[in-house]
């Protein structure tokens, strides 16, 4: 028989620390995933337009906020698109923007 009486505070509050222990992990490995995401979004980035690694989390950004998509999510189209070749025409095109915009001017010569 159980030595611990039904409705036990500590019994309950441990259960709800495993409760929150177990969010909490559920959380910081979903930040691991889209962590690895957004870095491997910015490889694409640094090697597609020869940039700096901020350059191309700069990008990133910019594009996140000038089409209003979550970061993580254009992240992840950049990846899909670098393994498939599709990628969405209005992203495509603001994404040659931005690296347009951080790509330094040719030399005269």
């Amino acid at each position: 028989m159980d030595a611990t009486p039904a409705g036990d505070p500590a019994e309950e509050s441990a259960v709800e620390r495993v409760e929150e222990l177990r969010d909490e992990n559920a959380q910081l490995q979903e930040a691991v995933r889209s962590h690895a995401v957004v870095d491997q979004a910015i490889g694409v980035v640094i090697v597609l337009g020869r940039l700096t690694p901020q350059q191309g989390w700069d990008i990133l950004r910019e594009i996140s906020q000038h089409t209003n998509t979550k970061l993580r999510h254009v992240a992840q189209l950049l990846v899909d698109w670098a393994r498939t070749g599709q990628l969405d025409p209005d992203l495509h095109k603001e994404l040659q923007q931005q690296i347009d915009r951080e790509r330094p001017p040719p030399p005269h010569g």
